[in-house]
């Protein structure tokens, strides 16, 4: 994982030895294991669903009740990810480890937030808010691949370092 470096071409790891720690003390680690899987779950159901929708005009019901527990599922993640990064790193989001993971996830929440404004006031006909559901569910998209990204990254970056490291080697996996 190549987080910054120290002039020396030396890379810091995605965890220090005391972030790893609490990582591995921490329950919101299991949450976020545990949450993630149920979220992709969700998401491959309601992305079904808009697409029968869309593609048959049949179970509007079901695509939009789909969309809304998508969503739900969406603030659950992110309301404990951000408590497991705060007690990871100190802060609640964009901790520099996953900035750019936190910064995509606020775009995913505003897109599936303005479904849900959309969807409350008839802002947006039923096939508009479908589009609407299929933009925010392309962006959800983008942001999982950049946590699977992230855990691959750290995968590698342990792999790669010597025991004589000046980095501790990784003993998990990131958890968001």
């Amino acid at each position: 994982m190549r987080q910054g470096g120290n002039g020396s071409g030396a890379s810091r790891p995605l965890y220090t030895s005391a972030e790893r720690a609490r990582r591995d003390g921490s329950r919101w680690t299991l949450v976020q294991g545990l949450l993630a899987p149920v979220q992709f779950l969700v998401f491959i159901v309601s992305l079904a669903l808009v697409i029968r929708y869309l593609a048959t005009g049949a179970g509007e019901a079901a695509a939009t009740a789909s969309i809304v527990v998508k969503t739900l599922t969406l603030y659950t993640i992110m309301v404990t990810g951000a408590i497991w990064e705060k007690v990871v790193f100190g802060q609640y989001l964009f901790a520099p480890a996953f900035f750019w993971e936190d910064a995509v996830s606020m775009i995913v929440i505003a897109l599936h937030t303005a479904y849900l404004w959309a969807l409350l006031t008839d802002a947006l006909s039923v096939d508009q808010l479908m589009v609407l559901a299929l933009v925010a569910y392309a962006t959800y998209v983008v942001n999982a691949a950049q946590f699977v990204w992230k855990l691959r990254m750290a995968r590698l970056d342990v792999a790669s370092r010597a025991p004589d490291s000046p980095f501790p080697l990784e003993s998990g996996v990131p958890a968001r």
